[in-house]
C-alpha cells in the first residue's frame, strides 16, 4: 500500500527526471502547491509512458491505458487510491474540485495516439490538442488560482497547445519513429513536404517557419492569462512560457534541421531563466 505522502514523493521524482522545465518552474510556486503540479504531471506522464511503451507484462498499451483511467476514476470516486502516481493524483483532483470531465478528454486524447498516426488539417489536429494539450492549461487553474478564472481559460488553453506545437516541431524525428506525423497533412502537401525524407531542404524550411510563426501567436496569446494570475502562479508559468519560447529560438539556430539535432535548452539555461523571475 503506498501512503499519500510517498505518493507525493514519487510524483516528484517523475517530474524531475522527465519534465525538468515543469519542474523548475514549479519551484516558483508557494510551497504547498509544488506537490500538486508534480502529480498532476506525473500522472499525465504515466498515460503517455503506457501509450509509447510496450508494457513488461504483454498486455497491449490498449488495455492498458484503458485499465489505468478505470482505476483513475474509480479511485476518484472512492476519494482515495493505494497506487504511487494515482494516490497523489486523486488526492489533488477532490482537493481542487478540477471536473474529471478533463480528464476523460485527455485520456480519449491518449487513446488517439494508439490508433490515428496522420491529422489531414489544423482543425483535426486541434481536436486531439484538445485533449493532449490544452486540457492540462485547464487541470492547472484551480492550483494556480487566476482572479478571474472564466477569462484565464482561454490563455491557459493557448499555452498548453503551444508547448505542445513546440514539441511536435522539435520531436518530428522521434514521432516519425514511432510512426506519427502530427504537422496537418494539408499544409505538408501545400509546402510540398514529405516529412519521411527526413531532409530541410528549401521546402520544409518555408513549412517550420509558418508553424512557428503559429506557435508563437499562442505563446503571445498565453501572456493575456499570465496577467491575471497571483504572483507566484505568474513567476511560474512565466518561467515555463519563456524556456519553451527558447526551443523555437533553437529550432531557429538549427536552420529549422531538427532531424539530425535535437533543439535542447540546457539545465543551466533553464535554471538561470527560472531565477531571473525570482528577481524580475
Amino acid at each position: 500500500m503506498t501512503t499519500l505522502d510517498q505518493s507525493y514523493r514519487h510524483c516528484r521524482r517523475v517530474s524531475r527526471r522527465h519534465g525538468t522545465t515543469y519542474f523548475w518552474s514549479t519551484k516558483l510556486l508557494p510551497r504547498s502547491k509544488q506537490p500538486h503540479v508534480h502529480a498532476l504531471y506525473a500522472l499525465a506522464r504515466t498515460a503517455d509512458d503506457i501509450v509509447d511503451r510496450p508494457a513488461a507484462s504483454g498486455i497491449g498499451p490498449g488495455d492498458a491505458l484503458a485499465g489505468f483511467a478505470e482505476q483513475f476514476f474509480d479511485d476518484i470516486d472512492a476519494g482515495r487510491s493505494d497506487l504511487p502516481v494515482l494516490a497523489a493524483a486523486v488526492d489533488t483532483v477532490r482537493r481542487y474540485d478540477i471536473d474529471a470531465g478533463i480528464f476523460r478528454r485527455f485520456f480519449g486524447a491518449m487513446a488517439m495516439d494508439l490508433t490515428v498516426t496522420t491529422y489531414a488539417t489544423w482543425d483535426e489536429l486541434l481536436v486531439y490538442m484538445d485533449g493532449s494539450a490544452a486540457v492540462i492549461g485547464e487541470m492547472m487553474l484551480p492550483i494556480l488560482e487566476p482572479v478571474d478564472p472564466a477569462a484565464a481559460l482561454g490563455p491557459a488553453r493557448d499555452l498548453g497547445l503551444a508547448f505542445q506545437l513546440t514539441n511536435f516541431l522539435r520531436d518530428i524525428s522521434e514521432d516519425l519513429d514511432r510512426g506519427r506525423q502530427y504537422l496537418p497533412q494539408d499544409e505538408l502537401q501545400g509546402f510540398g513536404v514529405d516529412l519521411a525524407e527526413r531532409r530541410a531542404g528549401p521546402e520544409f524550411v518555408a513549412l517550420m517557419r509558418f508553424e512557428t510563426d503559429r506557435c508563437r501567436e499562442l505563446y503571445r496569446s498565453a501572456e493575456a492569462g499570465i496577467e491575471l494570475l497571483p504572483p507566484r502562479s505568474a513567476r511560474c508559468i512565466r518561467a515555463a512560457h519563456t524556456v519553451y519560447g527558447q526551443i523555437l529560438d533553437r529550432i531557429e539556430r538549427l536552420d529549422y534541421d531538427v532531424f539530425n539535432t535535437r533543439a535542447r535548452v540546457p539545465t543551466a539555461t533553464k535554471l538561470a531563466l527560472t531565477a531571473r523571475q525570482l528577481v524580475g
